[in-house]
């Protein structure tokens, strides 16, 4: 009868999905009437440059990829998926292959696939026909392979909402990016400078190919993104007008229908804002489903704010008699921060304790200078130089960076961390020579300003990076060792922790390996120990009390 129950249930939601107003998206096609369809001629240089008219792809020595490419919404969308071709199948391949090791079932598959039909059936809605356009020419060159999944425009238009899909029914907004702005007495020269982590893991195949893309469009300004393959919307850029946008997540409620994807609505203000009021009313314009803070930097207003959008509300954080501005994923404007989720997540996220950490580090330094920038963004310690453990979401440095960016936008300069996480050789770019007079007669080299460039984190070349590295595979054994309730190997406990002593983890791991084995006393002690440490939220820091608590009561 259960069976038959849960049978009867899935049927039903599959008709639903099916016939709730779904039809139309399946069926859309984007306005392309108008825009250049020229099938790009791509020519391959060597391994690492390839280039196609005034277009060009190519792989610098800090194995950044260096993106070129103009013209009207199509034109751009096609330039991209000829350049990126092999790329961007990497990345779909990576993507779908980690949905299919979270979700081996195929019924369960198919459930989703439907589910995401339905979810996704106004979000064609919600996106210009500019970008509809753009993403379509990306979408003629990616694989057949995820055809089952949805045709290859729809899946390519779906992949731009994943990000807040996965925000919003995963709470993937604990996992936090920080980003910091400052200006006048402030910084060094008394220009505004900003940096960033975006703290953005879908694993380390997904983080090795970044690109560094420089748009010009026939309309808007032209601009730079840190980015992937396929993907035209904007977490981290810089237009030539120097105006600057960065995004961190919210606290979210699970929303009904996907609407304007948050990349999306910056990738607009990046193209066509100049200043803050530009920036403020297009945001204005925009119906989102999930809930993010966007900074925007402004060379043109010599400061920075803060636009709050979430799909109830909507607000704007500057600072008033200051000349910084600190952002981490809990919301400063009046009309969101007593938000009963905001709340929430100030007192058990990981949010307050990184605002304060940049608070601190601000108040060390006097003046923010890009190497000052790139120190605090690389930072593993916690409050009052804590040792919190490698890999600790505590850190403003949490080593799953995709990437740092720092940005100097009067002056049009941006730093692009590489590999590995943000700790890498950061690499400058000077957006007024980029665009400057930019003809096919011009030499393919890369773009970067390399006398500017900031030098890797000395950290790379440390044991406590090579132990952190091995930390990192004994910590997915460890995984597998609970998940699998086998037997530990003599010596493993000891070898796992010492990898990474200062980690609360490594010892709350232990603790529950010996507790699910009724070996009460040295879970005990483990957990004990777990608790010595900086533990990242309060819920994780109330399950290892509660554990302790279970044990005392087994033990009287």
């Amino acid at each position: 009868m259960k069976n038959r129950f849960f049978f009867s249930l899935a049927v039903g939601f599959l008709f639903f999905v099916q016939s709730c107003g779904i039809s139309k998206s399946l069926h859309h096609q984007p306005q392309l009437t108008g825009f250049n369809a020229t099938v790009p001629v791509v020519k391959k240089q060597s391994n690492n440059v390839f280039t196609s008219e005034n277009n060009f792809l190519l792989k610098n020595k800090q194995n950044l990829w260096e993106l070129y490419v103009e013209g009207d919404p199509l034109e751009r969308g096609l330039a991209m998926g000829s350049l990126t071709d092999s790329l961007l199948k990497k990345q779909e391949h990576i993507f779908f292959s980690k949905i299919n090791d979270l979700v081996p079932s195929k019924f369960k598959q198919k459930l989703l696939r439907n589910f995401l039909k339905w979810y996704n059936r106004k979000l064609y809605l919600n996106v210009t026909e500019e970008y509809k356009a753009e993403i379509y020419g990306i979408s003629e060159y990616t694989s057949h392979d995820y055809d089952n999944i949805a045709p290859r425009y729809l899946r390519s238009l779906y992949l731009h909402g994943a990000h807040d899909i996965g925000h919003a029914l995963q709470d993937l907004a604990l996992v936090g990016c920080s980003s910091f702005a400052a200006w006048g007495e402030k910084s060094e020269d008394g220009s505004l400078i900003l940096g960033r982590n975006f703290d953005f893991y879908v694993g380390d195949d997904f983080a090795k190919d970044k690109i560094i893309a420089f748009i010009k469009p026939k309309q808007g300004y032209p601009f730079m993104m840190v980015t992937w393959a396929g993907m035209i919307g904007v977490v981290s850029g810089m237009n030539t007008e120097g105006l600057t946008v960065t995004i961190n997540a919210g606290k979210s409620k699970i929303p009904l229908i996907a609407k304007t994807p948050i990349s999306i609505l910056t990738r607009e203000i990046l193209q066509y804002a100049k200043n803050c009021d530009e920036a403020i009313a297009i945001a204005k314009k925009r119906k989102v489903f999930v809930s993010e803070s966007i900074m925007v930097g402004s060379a043109n207003d010599k400061k920075a704010l803060l636009i709050e959008v979430s799909p109830n509300n909507f607000g704007v954080y500057e600072v008033s008699n200051n000349n910084q501005l600190l952002c981490s994923n809990h919301f400063q404007s009046d009309n969101l921060k007593f938000n009963d989720r905001n709340l929430y997540q100030i007192t058990n996220s990981h949010s307050k304790y990184r605002y304060d950490r940049m608070r601190e580090l601000f108040d060390e330094n006097q003046k923010i200078t890009p190497e000052i920038a790139a120190s605090i963004l690389r930072n593993k310690d916690g409050l009052n130089n804590l040792p919190l453990g490698f890999g600790n979401e505590k850190a403003l440095n949490q080593l799953i960076a995709h990437h740092a960016v720092i940005f100097k936008p009067e002056q049009r300069l941006v730093w692009v961390s590489s590999n590995p996480y943000q700790l890498g050789e950061m690499v400058c770019y000077d957006l007024n020579k980029v665009f400057e007079n930019r003809n096919n007669n011009d030499s393919i080299v890369s773009l970067q300003q390399e006398k500017l460039n900031i030098p890797q984190d000395p950290f790379v070349k440390s044991m406590g990076y090579k132990n952190y590295e091995s930390f990192r595979i004994e910590d997915h054994l460890m995984d597998a060792f609970l998940e699998d309730k086998k037997e530990l190997p003599f010596e493993f406990a000891k070898n796992y922790q010492s990898l990474n002593p200062d980690y609360w983890g490594v010892y709350y791991k232990i603790g529950l390996y010996f507790y699910k084995k009724n070996e009460y006393q040295q879970a005990q002690l483990h957990f004990e120990k777990a608790l010595t440490k900086e533990i990242t939220t309060l819920p994780e820091k109330q399950k290892i009390e509660m554990y302790l608590k279970k044990i005392k009561r087994k033990a009287s």
